[in-house]
């Protein structure tokens, strides 16, 4: 086997790295102060073709693959973890269902200019009643002459703000689990979208409540088939989970880099603590973890670029990666002491954003179980 990232994946590695560290970090601490979304930053990213490493060049995109995404994520999430959350939201949940069950006439007038940043895309799934359940969507799509008109709500939905078309989710059966997926443009009548919540972490994210009153679309804004959007959603969230999983290593790795910064540089009882094993300890088994978590995630990553099966490994990074996240953040807030539960450092924020990565994409215990499916376990009745 041979681990050494190819010398594409290295350079769009560095390059994505050099604008998160130029471009990014200065005004992280800021925003997520004042919860501002950054556009201009996402418009930015897709300007330098950050959003279509994974895309084919027929729609826009590289053609890089899914390693060099999750590479990028990363990169981004290491400095800002809401940015890092935009990216992932926007092409692994916005841009992946066009790009998978899209037509071609889809593809033109949605995806292409989604993959060039001219516009964001969303993915309408959450509801206040449906969230881990999601195949218990209540938002409902009935025929009418020429089209469909949906009626519901779905909630936490990320870029829902700036969003050029919306993918939503809908039940076209009113007695039945029967669900598909519809392209929902952002200026159809009867949308309405409202970016109000005050959130713990992931402050400059911008997360949103969709409300459709009787907002009709027509026939061809149906993605796929019919009834196929449940399966769809399935497909597009084990990819989502590897961009959640990269999105965690970035967190894990920023709260590292701060402990080993600040353990180095802070003095106790005569010397840095980082000559302390208690410290070195917890240092070590962040680094270790770290580690572990960017391989699971790359290798998810391979895989899918393999067109191997891979909806096992991708649980698995997301669940590890995510938790790693957490105990990484947590301890760097201890290694910092008193001076980590102040906003003067990011590693409050580090284990803030870091929470949610938890629950996005398929909370822990989801990811569970979903390992336990793959491994061939039953459900429990």
């Amino acid at each position: 086997m041979n681990f050494d990232l190819s010398p594409d994946e290295v350079m769009i590695r560095q390059a994505v790295r050099e604008f998160a560290e130029s471009q990014v970090l200065p005004g992280a601490k800021d925003r997520d102060e004042t919860a501002e979304f950054p556009f201009e930053l996402m418009q930015q990213m897709g300007e330098l073709g950050f959003f279509g490493l994974p895309f084919s060049e027929e729609w826009g995109g590289s053609g890089a693959g899914t390693v060099s995404y999750a590479l990028a994520v990363e990169e981004i999430a290491r400095v800002d973890a809401s940015l890092g959350l935009g990216f992932a939201a926007h092409v692994s949940l916005g841009c992946s269902p066009l790009y998978f069950f899209g037509s071609e006439v889809q593809k033109e007038q949605y995806l292409r200019p989604a993959v060039a940043g001219r516009f964001l895309a969303a993915f309408g799934l959450t509801e206040p009643g449906a969230g881990s359940d999601a195949g218990g969507t209540k938002t409902l799509a009935e025929q009418v002459s020429g089209g469909w008109s949906l009626r519901g709500e779905k909630c936490f939905i990320t870029n829902a703000g700036h969003a050029g078309y919306i993918v939503t989710t809908a039940r076209t059966a009113r007695d039945s689990r029967r669900i598909s997926a519809f392209i929902v443009p952002k200026d159809t009548p009867g949308l309405s979208v409202v970016c109000a919540y005050n959130k713990l972490g992931m402050r400059s994210s911008e997360t949103c409540e969709i409300h459709f009153d009787g907002v009709t679309v027509p026939a061809d804004h149906l993605l796929g088939e019919e009834g196929q959007g449940l399966h769809q959603f399935l497909d597009v969230l084990d990819g989502g989970r590897i961009s959640i999983g990269a999105l965690s290593v970035g967190v894990a790795q920023a709260a590292l880099d701060a402990a080993i910064a600040y353990a180095t540089t802070r003095y106790q009882f005569g010397r840095a603590i980082s000559r302390f094993q208690a410290v070195q300890f917890k240092i070590a088994d962040m680094a270790l973890e770290v580690e572990m978590a960017r391989t699971m995630v790359l290798k998810a990553a391979w895989l899918k670029d393999q067109h191997r099966p891979y909806a096992k490994e991708a649980a698995m990074a997301k669940l590890f990666a995510s938790e790693t996240a957490m105990r990484a953040a947590n301890q760097a807030v201890q290694i910092h002491g008193g001076a980590g539960y102040m906003k003067d450092y990011p590693v409050e924020r580090y284990l803030r954003d870091a929470k949610l990565l938890e629950i996005g994409e398929g909370t822990s215990e989801i990811q569970r179980l979903v390992i336990a499916r793959q491994l061939g376990l039953e459900e429990a009745r």
